[in-house]
């Protein structure tokens, strides 16, 4: 999928957004709406360090944090934790605060930073890594062929979300004790006029008698 130059750049962040909650990544890159709770509060802190541009020798490998990410054929733009550069080929290393557990939304967002490595340094990044803080443990990401068509599935989504200015529904399950904008999307709320709602139409659905 390549964009033209009229085309806004999608964050990478956005992949990890609405992979975990579609209307999540709506009101974050489409109506600017952000807040804060534990969970945000402590990637801050897990992030603190990474989020400084610095450049560092460790055991013969180069290591660059806070490295700026653009991709001109997916439109992305955005910024790796870290980048490990074992001689020529780089290997994004991107942080978390949980314990290690595999997600796929954490996939995607590194699988995206490996892909706009490969454009900008015209170097294969068939590896990364997601650093689990909690465990202080990593856990290596095989950057498949499938996971890669995923990233650029998500980022068409996500774009043909942002140019139709639509907010998805809320879901209303267990990933909303997680959200830091619950407060905003209130999904208890929402669902419960949505189901109201679709009561009151099927009052005056008229159904044809039996013959």
């Amino acid at each position: 999928m390549a964009t033209s130059d009229q085309d806004d750049p999608i964050m990478i962040s956005a992949l990890e957004h609405y992979s975990y909650c579609p209307r999540q990544c709506a009101l974050i890159h489409i109506e600017q709406t952000f807040d804060e709770n534990l969970y945000t509060l402590r990637g801050q802190a897990v992030h603190k360090r990474v989020d400084e541009p610095e450049s560092e020798m460790v055991d013969g490998v180069r290591l660059e944090r806070a490295m700026p990410l653009w991709s001109k054929r997916l439109g992305l733009v955005g910024k790796a934790d870290v980048v490990e550069f074992h001689g020529d080929v780089p290997y994004p290393v991107e942080y978390k605060h949980g314990p290690r557990r595999e997600k796929e939304h954490d996939d995607l967002q590194l699988c995206a930073q490996a892909i706009c490595l490969e454009e900008m340094t015209g170097q294969p990044v068939p590896r990364g890594a997601i650093y689990h803080h909690s465990s202080r443990r990593r856990r290596e990401v095989v950057l498949t062929s499938t996971l890669r068509d995923r990233v650029a599935e998500v980022v068409a989504q996500i774009r043909a979300m942002i140019a139709a200015k639509t907010i998805p529904p809320p879901v209303n399950d267990a990933r909303c004790k997680h959200c830091s904008l619950s407060e905003a999307c209130m999904p208890s709320v929402i669902s419960e006029q949505q189901r109201a709602a679709a009561l009151i139409r099927n009052l005056f659905v008229v159904k044809d008698s039996p013959s």
